[in-house]
């Protein structure tokens, strides 16, 4: 299920398909059954459509929310992250199944792909609605190099998808919300507070089975996590933090905070 979702190209159909999919899981789940956890080869990148262009990220023009062309922008690239977290969500169940996790694990990951997609369905809605679609604008093309750098390495993937990536979400989305609220967008204020809501049960699942893993292993998971954020992690992380959130998902400031870029102070 999880190989046929990544090589589905189409934005819509792989959103919809991976809905389908984690409805056939969790109704087994549902009913007390484990289905069996097969072996299947992810591809090293999920299949795409012929648009959006994807771009080098300094290529990729700069958004400017005060207008609605401004704004049309901001929502493409929250579709387009949305459907790389669709396909992030499939690829940790296939890419490490080798790996012994207990039930919970699938669970969680499935019910991160199904709410992806419908993330991913919401956003697109919104485009359609001001007259614009998914595909229609440049996106990010670096968006898969952290699956690819941590392919082979199950706690790098979780310290860098989950717990850094989707965490830097739930920096940005508020002041986001803000931004369309104040242009009376409300279907993309109502579709940004769903997804606000949701990713801070996406980054508590990195945190959980991050934990987990360094349990099984008698590992500190501060050291590890600074460890393998320094090793995979090619971003800059700067405050400001909203630390209310990450410490609800399980992110405490001493995980994030040594490794946050420091504003320079001027005299």
């Amino acid at each position: 299920m999880a190989v046929e979702v990544l090589t589905t190209a189409d934005g819509r159909a792989k959103a919809a398909l991976s809905r389908r999919h984690a409805a056939t899981w969790q109704a087994a789940r549902t009913e007390g059954r484990m289905p069996p956890v097969g072996r299947a080869t992810p591809p090293a990148r999920p299949a795409r459509p012929a648009r959006p262009e994807l771009l080098d990220p300094r290529d990729v023009p700069r958004r400017r929310p005060g207008n609605q062309q401004g704004r049309i922008a901001m929502l493409h690239a929250v579709a387009h992250i949305e459907l790389n977290a669709v396909d992030l969500h499939w690829d940790i169940v296939a890419r490490f199944a080798d790996t012994p996790m207990p039930p919970g694990f699938y669970d969680d990951w499935v019910k991160s792909a199904d709410e992806e997609s419908k993330h991913f369905n919401l956003i697109c809605d919104c485009l359609e609605e001001m007259g614009s679609h998914y595909g229609a604008l440049p996106a990010h093309a670096g968006m898969w190099r952290a699956a690819e750098d941590t392919a082979d390495d199950l706690m790098g993937r979780l310290a860098v998808v989950p717990m850094m990536l989707e965490a830097r979400g739930l920096d940005v989305t508020p002041g986001m919300i803000d931004i369309f609220a104040r242009a009376g967008e409300t279907r993309a204020v109502e579709a940004m507070e769903v997804i606000y809501a949701e990713e801070v049960h996406h980054v508590s699942y990195g945190s959980k089975w991050f934990h987990f893993l360094c349990g099984r292993h008698d590992l500190d998971p501060k050291d590890v996590f600074h460890d393998l954020v320094r090793r995979y992690f090619h971003g800059a992380l700067k405050p400001p933090f909203n630390e209310e959130k990450r410490a609800e998902a399980g992110l405490p400031p001493d995980f994030y905070w040594p490794l946050a870029e420091r504003p320079t102070t001027q005299d």
